[in-house]
């Protein structure tokens, strides 16, 4: 496509894709806002959200929206994630929740929380920290003369399951009620989320939006073999090495907001990639598509079994779970995930 002297490629399946899980994603918002345990009309929410007067301001403007938006965002941030760090170690099971990113981020905040460092309205960044710690030591004993993505999964589960015993260990020593609190927060869970931490995760993915826009362009350069990179006068080292930071920062921030929600990083960018048949995995649609499977999951999680409500990494771990050993299956039996 031409406008005037700049030009761009559009991919026709692509395109097809994102205008399909847009419109989707809009569905499952407005059926968000409307189910519950009262039925909120859509005109009703239409009134709340462009100002008007409603008797629904309390149910969608309070309670909802806030948890909408937090819903969102972190999917959205865990799709984009994903995508960047299987892109780099090449291998569909290289997702932040996988290779201990997320674990990393869970065991600072659990321990922020145990010990009454900061507020929900901090716990975001101080994930960060414990995301890029994570990834670090991922990095240091995965790096032999290169980045091989075998070695990089494996001490990636590793380090998630050394992680997952501080967090343990910071559960034991915590308060009985924190520890209730955390235990339910590492579920990954959107209950009570609201425009606190909203507010903080959306703050930090529009500052991340231009390295975001830079990232879709480096996906190419990286996603040609070594020597041919080479060759063109490629950085692999500093591309790579940007490109695992800004996913890891993404994941991390997303747990601090919502906790560990696993397998959305998995699932979206292998779904994504499926829908639009490109070379590298698309990031607006898997950011696109993590959105959608958080937001539907968190409302199925809000009535499958009400009044109970269950954390919406119950279900999202339901469906990953055994896509994940779908993936791995696959793997072994020499088949292209």
């Amino acid at each position: 496509m031409r406008f005037g002297t700049a030009s761009f490629l559009l991919h026709r399946r692509t395109s097809v894709a994102v205008t399909g899980l847009t419109l989707l994603l809009a569905a499952a918002s407005v059926a968000y806002l409307c189910v519950g345990e009262s039925f909120v009309p859509p005109g009703e929410v239409l009134r709340v959200l462009t100002g008007q007067p409603s008797s629904a301001e309390l149910v969608v403007g309070t309670l909802r929206a806030p948890r909408l938006v937090v819903g969102l965002l972190v999917g959205a941030a865990f799709g984009v994630a994903g995508a960047l760090i299987q892109t780099v170690a090449r291998n569909p099971l290289a997702s932040p929740d996988i290779i201990g990113v997320s674990q990393g981020a869970a065991a600072v905040t659990v321990g922020a929380m145990t010990f009454g460092i900061g507020s929900f309205a901090v716990l975001p960044y101080i994930g960060v920290a414990g995301g890029i710690v994570a990834a670090a030591l991922v990095y240091v004993f995965a790096w032999r003369g290169g980045l091989h993505a075998t070695r990089f999964v494996l001490i990636g589960i590793g380090i998630a399951v050394a992680l997952r015993s501080v967090t343990s260990l910071f559960l034991t020593k915590g308060d009985h009620l924190v520890a209730q609190q955390a235990q339910v927060w590492m579920t990954g869970s959107l209950n009570g989320r609201g425009w606190t931490e909203a507010a903080p995760l959306g703050w930090t993915m529009l500052v991340l939006l231009p390295a975001v826009v830079w990232a879709a362009h480096a996906q190419r350069r990286v996603g040609v073999d070594d020597d041919t990179a080479t060759a063109l006068g490629v950085r692999l080292g500093r591309v790579r090495l940007g490109l695992v930071a800004l996913g890891v920062v993404l994941a991390s921030v997303a747990t601090g907001a919502a906790g560990p929600v696993d397998f959305v990083a998995l699932l979206a960018p292998q779904v994504a990639r499926r829908l639009t048949r490109t070379a590298q995995i698309p990031l607006l649609s898997s950011a696109l598509l993590g959105a959608v499977i958080v937001v539907l999951a968190d409302l199925l999680a809000r009535r499958m079994f009400s009044p109970t409500e269950l954390p919406v990494g119950v279900l999202t771990a339901a469906v990953g779970a055994p896509y994940l050993i779908w993936l791995i299956i696959r793997s072994r039996s020499g088949g292209t995930a």
